[in-house]
């Protein structure tokens, strides 16, 4: 490809990823997603070189992931003081890294189809391949960072069928599967059965997500789910300590409820120093009504044993219960060795915490079981698929407790309700979703939104949620079937192109 040619292809494949971007919420434009990496691919396959190929890739996951994680920048800037050049060099920096995964995955196409005779079927199917494993990459690779991962756009389309069978990785190989046939279709002319093939497979799972793959259990409970709005730059400073105790002090003891579930840190001290007459109101509120209460907070085990947990009390067991984030954020919650010095430019609570299990017993209310997950580990469905798998009894409900009034009110409060939902989706269990500033909201196990408060207002949630037991297909296998196929695709390509450089 001439470089004048190349210049034109890369600002062309950049415009493609924030297309990719505009395909996830709050739009739910499930099919721009398939559109974008159709032409992506054919950008691709006119470049006469791999660097080429590479350097297309890579311009449109600068377009991709600056359009969509550009939030990052008000965290650092606007809530952490970090002058506002180095919180812009960061996010391009950040995204320049994860731009590298689609580079990755369309050099490989190129590499493993430009010699030996593919059928366009083939091709789009190591298209695909290629996609899938380099996104499990970005999503596993120094713990992974896989927000905005192609499956998420499809929480509202055909293929959020497949999400209970295969994951959202498997939803991201079925997409860019299907984009690679359009790429082909558009360029020359496709066999009648696969073209057929690939319309099945988008129209199958319209009637897959009226499947259920899980079943009710017990009766229903009561929930309700606070949402304080507490402004972030205030929240840690005394002034907004002492407003965030009282405030969810009095939202949870306001009435009874089966379940009452708090943001995560509602109490933004160590469990440690709670001060005696809120314990003692929350303990008096449980005894009253029978109700149960998750609330978050952390703690200070020991001088070096800090944890971001979520607490539980409740008329089922004596004590308290606990559980412990185990997936932590990078610079949030652990500092990666050798930047130190970046994470104190920022002025935010930020340290070295300790990681709790992988597998922790749900907190008993009524006939259910909850499991709470904290904030960012609920983009991680394998994690939360294992824990139900490996769960002596597994919950039927899931609760995720979270405080994104870091980004503010940007496009990163509806991108994670709808990875809830898709964890929803996966797992056929209702999600609890009780946040700061939004989105707060109940979803059901078929990934629809039950009912959600408007975000950055002061409420509270009420609904009645039917917990659900049984394992789905992908929560019994994990990723494992998704990845198994993309990896032996890859591998029979590799095989292949090998001999043909050897004849």
């Amino acid at each position: 490809m001439p470089l004048a040619r190349l210049r034109f292809a890369m600002p062309l494949a950049a415009l493609l990823g924030v297309m990719h971007t505009l395909s996830f919420a709050p739009n739910h434009w499930w099919w721009l997603q398939i559109l974008s990496l159709t032409g992506l691919a054919a950008l691709v396959q006119r470049a006469p070189r791999l660097r080429d190929a590479a350097w297309i890739g890579y311009a449109f996951g600068l377009g991709w992931f600056v359009s969509g994680v550009w939030w990052l920048y008000i965290s650092m800037h606007v809530y952490g003081d970090m002058p506002a050049w180095m919180a812009a060099l960061a996010v391009l920096l950040f995204a320049g890294y994860l731009a590298l995964h689609p580079a990755l995955a369309v050099w490989a196409w190129q590499w493993l189809t430009r010699r030996g005779r593919w059928s366009g079927t083939a091709s789009a199917l190591i298209f695909g391949a290629a996609w899938a494993v380099t996104e499990w990459l970005r999503g596993t690779v120094w713990t992974g960072f896989p927000w905005i991962n192609g499956g998420y756009a499809h929480t509202d389309g055909p293929l959020a069928g497949y999400a209970p069978l295969v994951g959202v990785y498997g939803i991201v190989l079925i997409a860019a599967v299907l984009a690679g046939l359009l790429c082909v279709a558009a360029e020359r002319r496709l066999h009648w059965l696969a073209g057929i093939a690939g319309a099945l497979v988008l129209v199958a799972g319209w009637p897959l997500h009226g499947i259920a793959w899980t079943q009710p259990v017990g009766k229903p409970i009561s929930v309700r789910l606070l949402q304080g709005n507490v402004p972030q730059d205030v929240k840690f400073q005394q002034t907004g300590i002492e407003r965030s105790l009282e405030l969810y002090t009095k939202m949870v003891t306001e009435k009874p409820a089966q379940l009452v579930v708090t943001p995560e840190t509602a109490f933004p001290i160590m469990i440690q120093e709670m001060p005696q007459e809120i314990a003692l109101a929350l303990r008096t509120y449980v005894d009253a009504t029978g109700s149960s209460v998750l609330f978050g907070a952390a703690s200070e085990d020991s001088r070096v044993d800090y944890t971001n947990s979520v607490f539980g009390i409740g008329p089922q067991f004596q004590g308290v219960y606990r559980y412990n984030k185990h997936h932590l954020v990078p610079f949030g919650e652990f500092i990666p060795f050798g930047f130190h010095w970046f994470v104190n430019m920022m002025n935010m609570p930020l340290g070295d915490f300790r990681r709790g299990l992988p597998v922790q017993p749900p907190m008993a209310v009524a006939d259910q079981r909850v499991a709470p997950n904290i904030c960012y580990e609920d983009l991680f469905g394998e994690e939360i698929a294992a824990s139900l798998r490996h769960a002596d009894q597994p919950a039927t409900m899931l609760a995720n407790v979270t405080n994104l009034a870091w980004f503010g009110d940007t496009i990163a409060l509806d991108q994670h309700l709808q990875i809830s939902r898709m964890r929803a989706l996966e797992t056929g269990r209702p999600m609890l979703r009780a946040t700061n500033t939004g989105a707060t909201a109940v979803v059901r196990p078929d990934g629809s939104v039950q009912a959600r408060l408007p975000v950055f207002t002061l409420g509270t949630l009420q609904a009645d949620v039917q917990g659900t037991q049984g394992l789905t297909p992908f929560v019994r296998a994990g990723n494992a079937p998704a990845l198994g196929l993309g990896a032996l695709v890859l591998l029979v390509a590799c095989v292949r192109r090998r001999r043909a450089s050897a004849d």
